[in-house]
């Protein structure tokens, strides 16, 4: 937080992660207060997280490509019209069809602010020991975001107005992502920039990767692991007559996973990350049998705990990677794709596990993120050597590239 220009787009970043976390929550409030339907209500905040989660790495493929402060600002702009469009379609009692295209609107013009603060610190710190700890902040504060802004969107619609979530999640990631992207100057050199000579800065970058495709498949396992958790323990503690007590158990695990990143990113690592990957992952398979065994409400939270420690050291690591392997130009993009992976992985395990849950009971709604895990698990260990390499290069070619101002003053005569 140190680094010349960190600490402001962190802050800045924070009430928007909020926002975005609020989102879906509030479009379900709004839209099921003003047509008293869960259908339409889930409709509409499925259409927005589907655009979120496909139109996303497309935004942060401009921006990677004209840079983060000239795609930002009109994004966000068309943000705040389709959101406003959303609030009064619902409350002036607009048929299905317009509250369709306006959540789909909605998603596809919201920002990936996680995305685009990591990429940030990318820049600032590419190469040095502050990188991982950076990653373990974006993290923890990622965690927090989703611990408070479920219950704030719901507090606002259930206490104010049922506008009130949407209303004040559009404002907070309207209004955090323009200063977000006022500040320029820690934004990632764009690959397009034309430097002296006329030559581009940086050349395309290569995005599909075998091992980006092994990292997407991590975020894929961990959208699993969190859509499922999220149905296996509210359905758990219905069937033991604790209904009111899923919030708590799921914050167990959250809590959890905030301490783990705290410690994580303190310490100091000499293992390559490419080996940290499977040895966390299979951490995080075997922590996942413990909810299975559990009997009553004080077991399963006991039981969240060691999976729940996991998490953050996942996600710091697949970041971390993420980071090191991906070509310069097209870094944002690889962010972001990660975080439509994690996203894409939560949407369908969450469905999935809602039929699995009412047909076979909640305990088989646990298998399923220990089954993703595994294989996941199975396929960084035989991927450990290909991205610890990928690192090892990386790392070589950024320490011994010379700068093109040394290349320059090379080339030009003494006068």
């Amino acid at each position: 937080m140190r680094t010349p220009g960190a600490a402001a787009f962190f802050l800045a970043a924070a009430p928007a992660r909020v926002g975005v976390a609020m989102a879906g929550l509030g479009i379900v409030w709004l839209v099921h207060a003003e047509t008293g339907s869960f259908a339409v209500a889930g409709l509409v905040t499925g259409l927005f997280a589907v655009a979120e989660t496909l139109v996303g790495p497309q935004a942060a493929r401009l921006m990677d490509r004209f840079g983060q402060p000239r795609v930002l600002a009109p994004l966000l702009c068309a943000h705040a019209g389709a959101v406003t469009a959303l609030v009064v379609l619902a409350l002036t009692g607009a048929p299905v069809l317009p509250l369709m295209a306006a959540g789909l609107a909605a998603g596809a013009t919201v920002p990936q602010i996680g995305a685009l603060s990591a990429a940030r610190w990318s820049a600032l710190l590419h190469g040095r020991a502050e990188l991982a700890p950076a990653f373990a902040l974006e993290t923890m504060s990622n965690d927090a975001a989703f611990l408070l802004g479920p219950a704030l969107a719901v507090l606002m619609a259930t206490r104010l107005h049922p506008a009130a979530g949407t209303a004040l999640a559009g404002a907070l990631v309207v209004g955090a992502g323009l200063v977000f992207a006022a500040l320029r100057r820690t934004a990632p050199v764009p690959a397009g920039r034309v430097v002296r000579g006329g030559t581009a800065d940086r050349g395309p970058g290569r995005l599909w990767t075998r091992n980006f495709g092994t990292l997407l498949a991590v975020n894929v396992a961990l959208g699993v692991f969190f859509g499922s958790m999220q149905v296996s323990v509210s359905a758990f503690a219905a069937a033991h007559h604790a209904a009111s007590a899923a919030g708590f158990l799921y914050g167990v695990m959250s809590a959890a996973s905030l301490l783990a990143g705290l410690v994580y990113g303190r310490c100091h690592r000499r293992t390559p990350p490419g080996h940290r990957l499977p040895l966390i992952l299979t951490f995080l398979a075997c922590a996942s049998l413990l909810p299975m065994l559990a009997d009553s409400s004080w077991q399963l939270g006991l039981a969240l705990l060691l999976p729940g420690a996991g998490v953050a050291p996942c996600v710091i690591v697949s970041s971390t990677l993420v980071e090191s392997v991906m070509d310069r130009p097209v870094l944002t993009q690889a962010f972001t794709w990660a975080n439509s992976a994690c996203a894409a992985g939560i949407a369908f395990s969450a469905a999935a596990v809602g039929r699995l849950v009412d047909g076979a009971g909640a305990r088989t709604g646990f298998a399923v993120p220990l089954l993703a895990l595994t294989a996941t698990a199975a396929l960084t260990w035989s991927s450990r050597t290909a991205l610890t390499a990928a690192t090892v290069s990386t790392t070589a070619a950024t320490a011994f590239r010379p700068s093109r101002r040394h290349e320059q003053d090379t080339r030009t005569p003494e006068r």
